[in-house]
Order: structure tokens, then C-alpha cells, then sequence
């Protein structure tokens, strides 16, 4: 298996690094982000390292895949974020991984994984947990699970992440400015 997209993540989170490094915290959370630089220009980006998190995923046999920004990056997008969002298919027994998974990763409380999405945190890491239940416009996101592609991290571990096509229809079904723009990204990134 190839591991150019976990590659291209590790450049991104270094290159998130050195670009925040010097940057203060402000006070901006997610919800204050911007349709122009979304999640990297909030506090969230601080000390942004997903890789705890989805190691532990793949160490707590989790299903769960990479969308939003961080399965762009993984395509070869150069925008970078600061959230780690996933989807997953809202059965127990992956309820279970999830919830083994955040543990590991020094999650103080544990999320509802009752609900369609909730958000979650953990050391390095933040973002939402989204089902196929979530309305995504005209979209069933379901297949989106099984068309996954998957990368393996030099560290040894699989990461699960969206088609780029799925991505791509992703983005347009969320139909923020940002989406269109880094859906019409993604279209200039295919093969």
C-alpha cells in the first residue's frame, strides 16, 4: 500500500507547525472560523497533530474515515486546517473503537456517539464525528465508507480516508464558499 498520502499529511502538520509556531492563542474556536482560511486561522491549529489520534483508531480496529480538509491534504491539497473530522457508520460495535480510541488519546469526556455528529477532543486533535445520518443535502454518504482509500503511515499504521471523488461531492453538498473552492481544488488534483 502507498504511503503518499500520509506523507503529504506529515508535510502539512510540519508546515502547520512552523506557520503557528510564533502565533498566540487568541481565543477563536471553530465556530469563529472564517469561509477564508476555516479552521487554520483559529486556536484549533495550535499544536494540531491528528497522528496520535488516528494511530489509536487503527490500534482500536476503527472504521472510521478522513473527510473534510485533512482528506484534501491526503489528495493533495495545499490549504491547511486545524480539525480532524471523520466519518463513521453510527453502529455500536464502531461506537465502541471510537470510544476506545479517544481514551487512548486523553479525551476528558466522551462524546455522545448517539447523535448524527458531535464534536470531539483529544490531545493533538479536534474536530466532529459524522454518520451517514447527518443530512448531507442530496448526498448518501454511506457509500462513501466502503469507497475509502487507504494510506499507511511510516509509523505503521492505516488511515482510512475519503475518495477523492467522494470528497470532491462532499464538498459541493456542503456548498460553503470554502467547500466550492476547495472542491474546485480537488477537481484540478484528479489524475
Amino acid at each position: 500500500m502507498s504511503q503518499t498520502a500520509a506523507l503529504r499529511l506529515r508535510r502539512a502538520i510540519a508546515r502547520t507547525e512552523e506557520m503557528t509556531r510564533e502565533r498566540t492563542p487568541t481565543g477563536h474556536r471553530p465556530e469563529d472560523a472564517d469561509d477564508a482560511l476555516g479552521t487554520f486561522a483559529t486556536d484549533r491549529a495550535l499544536g494540531f497533530d491528528p497522528f496520535p489520534f488516528l494511530r489509536a483508531l487503527h490500534e482500536a480496529g476503527s472504521r472510521a474515515v478522513v473527510i473534510g480538509q485533512v482528506a484534501g491534504i491526503m489528495h493533495g491539497s495545499t490549504e491547511l486546517t486545524g480539525d480532524l473530522d471523520l466519518l463513521w457508520d453510527g453502529t455500536p460495535h464502531e461506537a465502541d473503537a471510537l470510544r476506545d480510541a479517544l481514551a487512548r488519546c486523553g479525551c476528558a469526556e466522551l462524546p455522545d456517539l448517539t447523535r448524527e455528529q458531535v464534536g470531539y477532543g483529544v490531545t493533538g486533535a479536534d474536530g466532529d464525528l459524522c454518520t451517514p445520518a447527518l443530512p448531507w443535502g442530496d448526498m448518501d454518504v454511506t457509500t462513501c465508507l466502503t469507497r475509502a482509500e487507504t494510506t499507511y503511515d511510516p509509523a505503521g499504521f492505516a488511515i482510512r480516508y475519503a475518495a477523492l471523488e467522494d470528497l470532491i461531492r462532499m464538498r459541493r453538498a456542503l456548498g460553503r464558499p470554502k467547500d466550492h473552492r476547495r472542491a474546485d481544488e480537488l477537481v484540478r488534483l484528479r489524475p
